[in-house]
């Protein structure tokens, strides 16, 4: 909301003076207006045919008094205090995930072909929050560490593919990982209260569809890292039970046919995770489910930010003074026209 104030209340009464002092002149009889420098306009034997430089140059006293009362435009203006998280993605890229179990508009999808456009969609939501990638199969590797540039990210993620390590499901390496990339990126896990207290603005989002085989660091461990730290970890348990048609490729690459394979997720270590941490396990079985699990963590974990309103004074002087200035040269030109009245000092 915009208000208009005076600087300097005391102009107000000498502009209040100037159509006291028209008045009293006018009084007097004769048609004069006291204008300071109004010598320099004044030209004998002119007809008093046209009152408008004498008009114009009150315009110009009265605007040049407004200018020097500093009005000013008191505007509203409302800061906002963010704070975002710091998101790490542990996502599962072994073998299994290319089990065509998932379905979108009447088209088998893999896992994570289902997975890549929620994921993208999940860090396009949190403009404010840094957020880094995991990968793991066999071993595990930071794909990107907590960054704002979301757009970089999303076409990272778009990039991901099966076999870019060697096969295997390191749950525990994938989390520990993840948790030492929210310690700053410097690669050492604090847990000490200091390092508690900073990790509260953090959580891991851990996706997988195996039950852990590799790597050097257990689930189990990993979670109770993540419990000292305050580290929510909220884990997806992607596929559905049973089997599952897993496609088969010749040495082309080519697809060939497919195959069934039964479904190896450990749903207990991961709610054991969860639990451990303070998050939430979803078991995601449809692209649908996948949606709704990234959605529901989205919506418990969302900062409130706070606002708060300030005023600021833009100044109105320049624009007075100039108004001021160009309607008293237009008074001094109009003075000199045939056909202008005389200005008497």
């Amino acid at each position: 909301m915009d208000s208009f104030a005076f600087q300097e209340p005391g102009w107000l009464g000498l502009l209040m003076g100037v159509p006291l002092v028209a008045w009293l002149r006018w009084r007097r009889g004769t048609n004069a207006l006291v204008v300071p420098f109004a010598a320099a306009w004044f030209r004998p034997g002119l007809s008093p045919a046209s009152p408008w430089p004498s008009w114009l140059a009150v315009g110009g006293i009265v605007l040049a008094v407004l200018a020097l009362a500093r009005p000013q435009v008191l505007e509203g203006h409302e800061e906002v205090l963010k704070e975002g998280y710091d998101i790490m993605l542990a996502i599962d890229l072994s073998g299994s995930m290319l089990a065509e179990d998932y379905e979108r508009a009447g088209q088998q999808l893999n896992r994570l072909e289902a997975i890549k456009p929620v994921i993208k969609a999940f860090i396009a939501d949190r403009p404010d929050d840094r957020i880094g990638l995991i990968v793991f199969a066999g071993r595990a590797y930071t794909l990107a560490p907590p960054t704002f540039d979301h757009e970089w990210l999303a076409r990272q993620t778009e990039k991901l593919k099966i076999g870019l390590m060697e096969d295997g499901t390191a749950i525990g390496d994938g989390l520990g990982m993840a948790l030492a990339r929210l310690d700053h990126g410097n690669g050492e896990m604090d847990t000490s209260p200091a390092g508690a207290e900073q990790a509260s603005s953090a959580f891991v989002v851990l996706l997988t569809d195996g039950s852990n085989n590799h790597g050097a660091l257990k689930p189990m461990q990993a979670a109770a890292i993540a419990a000292a730290r305050r580290v929510p970890v909220y884990t997806i348990g992607a596929g559905k039970e049973g089997t599952a048609p897993f496609p088969i490729f010749d040495s082309r690459g080519q697809k060939t046919g497919y195959r069934r394979i039964v479904s190896d997720l450990d749903e207990n270590a991961l709610r054991q995770i969860s639990a451990m941490t303070s998050g939430q396990f979803y078991r995601a079985d449809s692209s649908d489910t996948v949606a709704a699990a990234f959605a529901a963590i989205d919506a418990n974990q969302k900062v409130s930010f706070q606002a708060r309103a300030h005023l600021r004074a833009r100044d109105l002087f320049a624009w007075f003074m100039a108004a001021s200035i160009g309607i008293t040269a237009v008074g001094a030109l109009a003075s000199r026209l045939p056909g202008s009245r005389e200005v008497i000092v």
